[in-house]
């Protein structure tokens, strides 16, 4: 692995592809592979010193790091304005996607309710169309059906009295 170096001077890691076949890893030995028990404890003691100390390394710089960053940001007062307003754009742009966001789904809502309250409309139209053409089906049902009956009783009626005129 290769180290290139980066703006700020830490060293970032950079890979090459290699074209060599590698060997299974049962069948390579290197020099460095502790080889008696003893070497075996010395290099985990080794590892249970060195591993802490290079966390804490790593932790360190991140901190220098992110220290220098904002001692450069907020170095002077020109930095520290250009830094606040930064954040107001940022709080601008975030405001207004959120008023966007609420307009359109106000949209959305009233469309919905205007679609739900003409069907409402629609249907009870549509109801109340079909009730009163059967109303009106009914009405001359009962009409024809009286005017019928009433026919019949006046028939019968005079059926009646004729029968009563020629029976005196």
């Amino acid at each position: 692995m290769a180290t290139t170096s980066t703006p700020r001077g830490r060293k970032a890691p950079t890979t090459r592809k290699t074209t060599a076949a590698r060997k299974p890893a049962a069948a390579t030995t290197t020099s460095t592979q502790p080889r008696t028990p003893v070497e075996q404890v010395q290099e985990l003691a080794e590892r249970a010193v060195l591993v802490p100390v290079g966390a804490s390394l790593v932790a360190r710089d991140n901190l220098v790091s992110t220290v220098k960053g904002f001692a450069t940001k907020y170095r002077t007062r020109a930095g520290v304005e250009r830094e606040l307003k930064r954040y107001e754009r940022r709080g601008v742009t975030a405001r207004t996607r959120f008023e966007r966001q609420v307009r359109k789904t106000r949209a959305r809502f009233e469309r919905e309710l205007r679609q739900r309250s003409r069907r409402v409309e629609r249907t009870v139209k549509q109801n109340r169309r079909r009730f009163e053409r059967e109303v009106r089906a009914v009405r001359k049902d009962f009409e024809k059906q009286s005017g019928i009956v009433t026919s019949r009783v006046e028939r019968l009626v005079s059926d009646a009295q004729g029968r009563m005129s020629s029976a005196s």
